[in-house]
């Protein structure tokens, strides 16, 4: 089996916990070139990981012939530097939100369609054990019709773990377009629309700015949804849960309730309304409070794809779609009115 060269633009908290230590971990893969604004950070990163180091992701892709490369930098980045480095015969794997609008996530489509490349969106809830078992049981129909949800991610802010702490680009909305809901909220988005199979039609957002001072973009959001069948339910997005951080979501069934990730030993229980409870342990879910040890298996997914020619889990469609709901939440938060996905399509 080939070597896969790989570069990684943005040597961030995000690459440095998740994409370059899963990449080195990979044995089909070689880390040869890093890139980030930062000369000091990159340079680390650089003779840490054995690779060539780059200020500039223009002369990176220019330079190095490589064939996969991580784009971990501010949301606002993620399109160009995704299609240029598309264009440059790369395949590539963006971290979420893949762009800052539906015009965006539509080029860099077209871009990966018209290079023959994979463009994958670093959705990593999808290939949690709990998530994928609470899918499979959903459509095994074990706990019957799906009436409600309810699912929240929240922890008390970038600042804790981003490289650049309390100035981060995170709370920036000329660099970050939006705040919790792209950090966070995208990420539930695309998990329920995994996990119930289906697209959502109508959003409410309640887009606030409420407990952090002197940032520009929204900390704490909460949505309610109505997918296409009519299941309705709540997403909540935070940058104000302290201490601990909140990452369950729980499924309301006309059979039973799935509880995923809301229970400190038990990563998914499976309460039945003839009294069974299952209670499964499939190992932890990723946290910002782990310091970003465990593994995604976003990477090693991506990786895989690559070299069989499989298509990813995470298209740039199904990023486009789980973008098109946070898109929605907002225009409902300016706006007071409930948004419609008209581009829903299965």
């Amino acid at each position: 089996m080939s070597t896969l060269q790989v570069a990684v633009i943005g040597c961030g908290s995000i690459a440095q916990h998740r994409h370059l230590l899963e990449y080195n971990a990979n044995e089909n893969v070689e880390i040869t070139a890093v890139c980030d604004l930062v000369e000091e950070r990159v340079e680390k990163v650089a003779k840490q990981y054995g690779a060539k180091a780059y200020t500039s992701y223009e002369e990176l892709l220019a330079k190095e012939n490589v064939d996969v490369v991580s784009v971990c930098l501010p949301n606002y980045l993620h399109a160009p530097v995704s299609i240029a480095a598309l264009n440059a015969g790369a395949h590539v794997l963006c971290e979420k939100p893949m762009a800052t609008s539906r015009l965006e996530a539509e080029q860099m489509i077209e871009a990966a369609e018209i290079s023959g490349k994979k463009l994958m969106i670093a959705h990593n809830q999808r290939f949690v054990p709990s998530h994928q078992k609470a899918k499979e049981l959903i459509e095994s129909g074990a706990i019957g019709k799906v009436y409600s949800f309810r699912t929240a991610f929240g922890h008390g802010g970038p600042e804790g773990w981003s490289a650049d702490g309390a100035n981060s680009w995170f709370f920036k909305k000329e660099k970050a377009f939006i705040g919790a809901m792209g950090d966070l909220g995208v990420h539930k988005a695309d998990l329920l629309r995994y996990i119930l199979g289906q697209e959502f039609v109508d959003v409410a957002g309640f887009v606030e700015n409420n407990a952090k001072s002197d940032i520009t973009v929204d900390d704490n959001a909460v949505c309610i949804l109505r997918s296409e069948s009519g299941i309705v339910g709540t997403m909540a997005a935070s940058w104000a849960y302290k201490p601990s951080e909140d990452n369950s979501t729980i499924i309301y069934g006309e059979k039973g309730t799935l509880r995923l990730e809301d229970d400190p030993e038990y990563s998914l229980i499976a309460q039945y309304t003839n009294g069974d409870v299952v209670n499964y342990q499939l190992g932890k879910i990723q946290s910002n409070d782990d310091g970003g040890q465990s593994n995604s298996h976003v990477i090693d997914h991506f990786v895989d794809s690559v070299l069989q020619d499989k298509q990813p889990l995470v298209t740039g469609e199904e990023g486009m779609k789980s973008l098109d709901v946070i898109l929605a939440a907002l225009r409902s938060g300016e706006t007071g009115q409930i948004s419609k996905l008209e581009n829903v399509t299965k």
